[in-house]
C-alpha cells in the first residue's frame, strides 16, 4: 500500500465539490476533516492558509497538495477533492486547479511528512493516473484507483 492511501479513508474522497475559491476550499477540507475526524474546521483552514502564504502549493497540471501541520494531531491524515469547477491557485504553470490532496501532519512531523508529500507528488506526477483522477465522478473509483497506485521503488 502506498504513503498516500495508508492515511485517507475512503470517507475522505468528495468529487463535483462547490468551491469558487482556494478560500471556499479550504473551508470545504476544514469541514470535512470536523466532520470526519473532529479537528475543528477554523484549526484546518488557518493552517492550510498559513502554509499557503509561504508560497502556493499548487503543481500545475490542475492539481494541488495543500498541507498543514496540526497541533494534537497523532497521525497524518488525508483527503482527495475533486471540484465541480477549476479555481485559480498561483500554480506555476498558472494553469487552474480543479483535484486538491489535502495532508494534514502532527505538529512535530518531519521525515515523514516529507516522505508523504514526495510520494503524493510522485502519484500526481504520472499524467495519465492524474488526468484520470481529475475528471472520475465516482468517489470509490477515486479512491481505489489512488489506493491501486505503486511508488517506484528505489534500488538503493
Amino acid at each position: 500500500m502506498n504513503r498516500l492511501a495508508a492515511i485517507l479513508p475512503a470517507g475522505n474522497v468528495l468529487v463535483n465539490v462547490d468551491a469558487s475559491s482556494k478560500k471556499r476550499a479550504f473551508e470545504q477540507a476544514g469541514l470535512l476533516f470536523e466532520n470526519q475526524h473532529a479537528i475543528a474546521r477554523a484549526t484546518v483552514s488557518d493552517n492550510l492558509f498559513a502554509r499557503e502564504r509561504l508560497g502556493s502549493t499548487g503543481l500545475g497540471h490542475g492539481v494541488a497538495i495543500p498541507h498543514g501541520r496540526i497541533k494534537g494531531l497523532k497521525n497524518p491524515l488525508a483527503a482527495v477533492v475533486r471540484l465541480a469547477q477549476p479555481i485559480a491557485f498561483e500554480a506555476p504553470d498558472d494553469e487552474p486547479v480543479v483535484l486538491l490532496i489535502f495532508l494534514l501532519v502532527p505538529e512535530a512531523a518531519t521525515q515523514r511528512h516529507l516522505e508523504i508529500l514526495s510520494e503524493i507528488a510522485e502519484l500526481l506526477s504520472d499524467r495519465e493516473l492524474r488526468e484520470r483522477m481529475k475528471v472520475e465522478t465516482d468517489p470509490v473509483k477515486l479512491h481505489e484507483m489512488i489506493s491501486r497506485w505503486e511508488p517506484l521503488r528505489s534500488v538503493a
